[in-house]
């Protein structure tokens, strides 16, 4: 079932990289750092500044059908986030080995949580910063013939980097940085104004 429902939003590494990133946005973060390596097969980290969670919280995300992004029912009537995302962080660990590092402001000591194939490993305590580092190994490695189903590599980064492009674009308050294989794709200062931003990732043609 985990699989199945993994199905519904991992679709290509670009579509784990677009759920973490809007986790991220959504998290009040103004620095993101992206890490692919493997055009996103082999290795995907997403590091921000955001708000972070506590170990109830952290260990809460992963479960299926849970968000925090909701108090109330009325809250449906007003959305302001990306998105509920109660099934991306269960869904993308379902099918990877990921591991979720967070610290929330206020506490001196973080969570580190180990995941494989939708199974936790290990929850630890751990120093970090303020804020949240997934990383995620080894996508689609218990679901083979969709890890065979993805392009080449140069394909899946050019759709990954599109993906955090397109969000980036969202929040030019935001500084990102997007590397692949160690070599930089791009760097995307904050508070330059969104023309500067678009300038930046199409040119300024």
């Amino acid at each position: 079932a985990n699989k199945i429902a993994a199905g519904e939003v991992v679709e290509r590494p670009a579509s784990v990289a677009k759920e973490l990133v809007e986790n991220s946005l959504d998290a009040g973060s103004r620095r993101i750092i992206i890490v692919v390596k493997g055009g996103g097969k082999d290795l995907l980290r997403v590091t921000d500044d955001g708000w972070g969670m506590d170990k109830e919280d952290a260990l809460l995300s992963l479960q299926r059908h849970s968000t925090s992004k909701i108090a109330e029912l009325d809250d449906l009537k007003s959305i302001v986030s990306f998105g509920f995302r109660g099934e991306a962080l269960p869904a993308i660990s379902a099918v990877s080995h990921l591991e979720l590092v967070t610290r929330p402001e206020g506490q001196l000591a973080g969570t580190r949580i180990r995941v494989e194939g939708g199974q936790v490993k290990e929850v630890r305590e751990e120093g970090c910063p303020v804020g949240t580092t997934i990383t995620v190994r080894h996508l689609f490695f218990n679901t083979p013939a969709r890890r065979k189903f993805l392009k080449t590599v140069p394909t899946e980064i050019g759709h990954l980097s599109e993906w955090i492009g397109q969000l980036s674009l969202t929040r030019d308050d935001a500084f990102f940085q997007l590397t692949h294989n160690g070599e930089e794709i791009f760097t995307l200062p904050a508070g330059k104004g969104l023309g500067e931003r678009i300038a930046s990732l199409y040119g300024r043609d």
